[in-house]
């Protein structure tokens, strides 16, 4: 089954009219007038080449709204691209197999029941089908029904056909609607969300808005972008561009909303980072006159103050792991966002400098490059993630705070986990790495020679414990990696960035000069480490516990110098990768032995 657009760049337009709402009144969506606008052009009702599904073809009459508001949605701003020259846009949807399957059956519970509902899916699935993307997220607005009602039809057909009935889970929130919800159900094995069709107001201090029955405009009119705005009306097999600029925009690569982009933004400031985060997901422009909304004092003031900091750090993890993490970590400091998203403690130490969110940027696109021009493959999607936040801050890694408890507490830790209210975790594996790429910054340069440091082994050893001098790397490179365990290529890569500490400033961070030499460092470590057989040292047990150690030292009850000898222990198996139980036991007795006889020499 596909859906075909018209070929040429002239659509066919047509006016709307979807069946009257029988169960609540409806409230119209108050917009400037056509007179006003000075713009008469209908909405685009893109048909489906060949016979629609339904018994009765699909009828071209007169709509609630019929015009297109080009100068409400940053049209009127003089975009340069052409739509030619932006972004591929397919003139059919394929639907697949599973969706067919979905959407017949949902067609034939509408044709048991006569019911005159329109279905339509909505947002991001048709925009994705668009482009030719996978989207396996379907949402379903009905236009005279709740969902959970609707659900239930389909279960009484399910009853009615003989099939097995499915369970109905209803998503309601009554802080952000008293009369209005989400149904969930499995069809053909896949999770399905219907709701109705729906229009909103705000309230002067919240983004929690009132939710009412609506149109399929005032639906398409509220969403956040032109480009989520677009439905496939499974009734008619047709894609309805009901603003008449969702399909537009797809096509010249353009981040636009519906209706003015303030006012759209003070109604909801979460849409701003939605915005930021489509824009860079697609590599798409954002509209002028939505960049000066986003950088309006009163939006950041908005989006200081009604979005919560989960809301925010939902939307920023979300960009991180999304495909282009640098692009959206630009516009939020183009945006002059980036400390309203990344909010500071009080008093850090050392201060933060005027430069410091430019400096965080130049980091995350270095790194950014470097990981993409290594390969992606490299890390999973976790270690990903955790690498471009670690990158993000690294300019603050060593900033502290005195926390309520009078804890010094590295800023890092505080943006990820008070900030943008993310695990705990996160805030510890961000603050390790760091820690780690300062020590690999001091370990690669050893890593890299052929000769043995003296000073590092000095370190390493103590009256017990001699370093045979051809062990050091393994030892050093060992502790470290035992520490970070399988994120160690992740530090690897992120302290390329600080290495060597003078070779470089914030401005070269992006030369073509440094991701080669930043390239060619962690090639070479990376295959040292290799070759010292570490790649998984972390899993390494110690060859004796703490109870047998006891024996061994012939001591009755533990204590600190049980932990000492322990991590005496690991550092002897570093140096000895192929040595046994017994060879052990016989180091710590002649140890031991020779440390007795020179305090009996004393």
């Amino acid at each position: 089954m596909s859906l075909r657009l018209n070929p040429s760049r002239v659509f066919t337009l047509h006016r709307l009219r979807f069946p009257p709402l029988r169960l609540l009144p409806q409230k119209p969506l108050h917009l400037p007038s056509r007179q006003h606008l000075g713009f008469r052009s209908p909405p685009i009702y893109v048909r489906v080449a060949g016979a629609a599904r339904s018994s009765e073809s699909p009828r071209s009459v007169r709509g609630d709204l019929g015009f297109r508001p080009r100068s409400l949605c940053g049209c009127g701003h003089g975009l340069a691209r052409s739509m030619e020259a932006a972004h591929a846009v397919r003139d059919r949807i394929d639907l697949t197999e599973k969706e067919e399957k979905i959407f017949g059956r949902l067609l034939d519970v509408v044709r048991h029941f006569k019911l005159e509902t329109q279905l339509r899916v909505a947002g991001g699935w048709v925009r994705d089908k668009l482009l030719g993307k996978d989207c396996y997220d379907i949402d379903i607005a009905l236009d005279n029904m709740l969902g959970r009602d609707f659900c239930e039809k389909v279960n009484e057909y399910l009853k009615f056909v003989g099939e097995e009935q499915q369970g109905i889970g209803v998503i309601h929130n009554p802080d952000q609607s008293k009369h209005l919800e989400t149904a969930r159900m499995r069809i053909c094995d896949t999770w399905i969300d219907f709701v109705n069709l729906r229009s909103e107001t705000y309230a002067e201090n919240s983004r929690i808005p009132t939710m009412k029955f609506g149109t399929a405009e005032e639906d398409a009119y509220r969403r956040d972008l032109t480009i989520n705005s677009l439905f496939y009306n499974i009734n008619t097999n047709s894609v309805e561009d009901v603003t008449g600029r969702g399909i537009q925009d797809l096509k010249s690569g353009h981040i636009v909303t519906p209706l003015p982009p303030k006012a759209t933004f003070l109604d909801d400031p979460l849409r701003v980072l939605r915005a930021i985060r489509f824009g860079a997901r697609f590599d798409f422009e954002l509209a002028e006159e939505l960049k000066e909304a986003a950088s309006d004092e009163e939006v950041k003031t908005a989006l200081a103050n009604k979005i919560s900091r989960e809301r925010i750090g939902h939307e920023v993890d979300l960009m991180m792991s999304d495909k282009q993490p640098a692009k959206a970590m630009a516009y939020i400091h183009d945006l002059k966002l980036f400390y309203v998203v990344f909010t500071f403690p009080e008093n850090p130490q050392p201060a933060v400098t005027e430069q410091c969110d430019r400096y965080c940027i130049l980091h995350i696109n270095a790194a950014w490059t470097l990981l993409q021009s290594i390969g992606y493959s490299i890390f999973s999607d976790e270690q990903r993630r955790l690498y471009l936040y670690a990158s993000l801050f690294l300019p603050v890694r060593s900033t502290i705070y005195i926390d309520k408890k009078s804890k010094q507490v590295p800023v890092a830790s505080y943006i990820i986990r008070d900030s943008l209210k993310l695990k705990a975790s996160d805030a510890e594996m961000v603050t390790n790495l760091h820690a780690a790429c300062e020590k690999f910054v001091d370990l690669i340069p050893f890593l890299e020679s052929n000769e043995d440091s003296e000073d590092l082994r000095v370190k390493l050893e103590d009256e017990y414990l001699e370093i045979p001098p051809a062990s050091t790397k393994r030892v050093l490179a060992g502790l470290l990696l035992r520490q970070i365990k399988d994120f160690w290529r992740v530090a690897l890569l992120i302290s390329t960035l600080l290495h060597p500490k003078a070779s470089h400033t914030c401005d070269t961070l992006n030369s073509h000069t440094e991701l080669d030499r930043r390239r060619e460092i962690f090639g070479k470590i990376e295959s040292a480490i290799t070759q010292l057989d570490l790649d998984h040292v972390w899993k390494m047990k110690l060859l004796l516990d703490g109870k047998a150690m006891m024996g061994v030292l012939q001591l009755k009850s533990g204590g600190p110098s049980i932990g000492k000898w322990q991590r005496r222990l690991l550092k002897w198996q570093l140096a000895h990768p192929n040595g046994t139980t017994e060879e052990c036991i016989d180091w710590i007795k002649q140890s031991q032995a020779k440390r007795q006889k020179i305090d009996c020499s004393a």
